[in-house]
């Protein structure tokens, strides 16, 4: 049961995981072609949907909680197991999908601000090279 279980929770994983990198391949693609306004910038969209995928995956699969299916609480004197009824699949379940969605938006957050960052610093390097321009017209 332990191991439908963790199948189960991985392609819960998987499947959020690939959702979420559909929904934000466009606007990733846009900012990473007006950053890196270069071919490479389908490298690096191809990578960030590689770390979604990744990410999501190692947050959504809580190995250490599922272990209390296996392995008795340290202070269980009568060495007991969890049993794995319906609502327990239902909650974890659940816990994938929000621990999935959690790991990818933070994932996303950092991938965001450091855009933002290099978004300011190619404007203000087109803003010079204006007034360059200008200047020396």
């Amino acid at each position: 049961m332990f191991l439908t279980l963790l199948l189960v929770t991985f392609a819960v994983a998987i499947a959020v995981a690939l959702l979420v990198s559909r929904m934000f391949t466009q606007p990733i693609d846009m900012i990473l072609k007006r950053i890196i306004a270069d071919a490479i910038s389908a490298a690096w969209l191809k990578y960030m949907k590689f770390a979604i995928l990744v990410v999501g995956i190692s947050s959504g699969v809580r190995i250490y909680e599922l272990e209390k299916y296996i392995v008795p609480a340290r202070f269980d004197k009568e060495n007991k197991l969890l049993e794995l009824t319906s609502e327990r699949w239902i909650l974890e379940i659940y816990r994938t999908i929000i621990a999935t969605l959690q790991g990818i938006a933070w994932m996303l957050l950092l991938f965001f601000v450091c855009a933002l960052i290099a978004y300011v610093i190619v404007r203000v390097a087109e803003m010079k090279r204006r007034q360059m321009d200008s200047e020396s017209q």
